[in-house]
């Protein structure tokens, strides 16, 4: 098969990345490996860029500037690819997210494939903010358009035919594959103590907030204990910095036992995890999250959101445990419960994998994505 992803995300080298960019970089290489051929295709930046990665072709268009119609120019730049590359290499699927397929022209020769990371309904419910009409819309017009659906949990499945129809098309509930490899079990040995461990956005949809004000209430018990927290900053929609934010409004005794370290690779992430003696995400909503299942594969302890898919991913206290991520004090009681807990915490880690190892194998993901494109194209 040849498949085509639309996103900007794939990661090039040494760039910073999110989850999606995690997926494709993980799948892509199982697809190649199983003697697929990958192409990525997305709107990003200011210049054309073409270029062969690890065997897959990734190519980024520049984002069109004009007023009021660059977003039609930038699905139009994209369709054209499509019917281009499909003449000298036929492409079998094209998949996207919730919004890509809105505006694309179809190529009756190609199925049309929607994975659900995590659309505009999807977090307006879970945010619990109004939909904007523009975006709904066209996340509306998306899922029409769609030969079938794959949805990363069951979570995001259930939830997001609350507001949008799959149109008795195919849906299929697959995990993200996981790089097990990449993702060793952690030697102990380097473990510091007290120590626990963020990943992710600094944002206040990933609870680390509340996270940062149940320090002072874990610290009552566990005076050493501290916080390293690891990714990019986000900004308000005026520019400013939201790690400025909590700076500001927490006092310096709790930030003294927080240490904010920025962006960092994908590949910086198992040592850090490593160092970790818990690692927490106290996510407010997720499709799935990587994060805490990646931590899992290590054999670390993971503190994960009780919401969303958190339930699917933790079995609490059986191979790691769950919080309240909107309550402070919910928070510190679970890190305290995990504490008090260390003699169990190799049995603990040991569990943790092999969970992991149940749900995102990411060979036997890819088993259960080739045979859902295969029922796709043959329907």
């Amino acid at each position: 098969m040849h498949i085509c992803f639309l996103s900007p995300e794939f990661p090039r080298k040494g760039a910073t990345h999110g989850g999606i960019g995690t997926f494709l970089l993980t799948f892509s290489k199982k697809l190649i490996e199983n003697g697929h051929q990958v192409t990525v295709a997305g709107i990003n930046g200011g210049k054309l860029i073409d270029e062969q990665i690890d065997g897959v072709r990734v190519v980024t268009f520049p984002a069109s500037k004009a007023k009021l119609i660059g977003w039609w120019r930038n699905f139009s730049v994209i369709s054209d690819f499509i019917d281009q590359t499909h003449e000298g290499h036929p492409i079998d699927i094209v998949e996207g997210s919730e919004l890509t397929l809105a505006f694309l022209r179809k190529n009756p020769a190609i199925k049309y494939l929607i994975r659900l990371h995590g659309g505009h309904h999807f977090f307006a419910e879970g945010e619990k903010r109004g939909v904007n009409k523009w975006k709904g819309f066209q996340e509306k017009k998306s899922f029409q358009k769609a030969d079938g659906f794959v949805a990363v949990s069951d979570y995001v499945k259930t939830h997001t035919e609350t507001y949008l129809s799959y149109h008795s098309k195919p849906i299929e509930v697959i995990n993200y594959p996981i790089s097990f490899d990449k993702f060793y079990p952690a030697d102990p040995e380097k473990t510091i103590p007290f120590r626990l461990v963020f990943a992710g956005t600094v944002c206040e949809k990933k609870g680390i907030r509340q996270l940062i004000a149940a320090l002072p209430i874990v610290a009552e018990k566990f005076p050493k204990i501290h916080l390293e927290v690891y990714g990019r900053d986000w900004l308000f929609p005026d520019g400013r910095s939201y790690i400025g934010f909590l700076k500001e409004s927490i006092s310096e005794e709790i930030l003294n036992r927080v240490q904010f370290h920025g962006a960092v690779s994908h590949d910086s992430l198992p040592g850090f995890y490593e160092q970790a003696e818990i690692c927490i995400f106290p996510s407010h909503m997720e499709t799935q999250g990587l994060v805490a299942p990646e931590a899992m594969a290590m054999e670390k302890p993971v503190i994960f959101s009780e919401l969303g898919p958190g339930k699917e991913t933790i079995d609490h206290g059986v191979n790691g445990w769950l919080c309240n991520p909107h309550s402070p004090e919910s928070i510190a009681a679970v890190i305290i419960e995990a504490l008090n807990a260390k003699d169990r915490f190799n049995e603990i880690g040991k569990s943790a994998r092999k969970k992991a190892l149940e749900k995102f194998d990411p060979d036997r993901m890819t088993a259960k994505n080739l045979e859902f494109y295969q029922k796709i194209l043959n329907s």
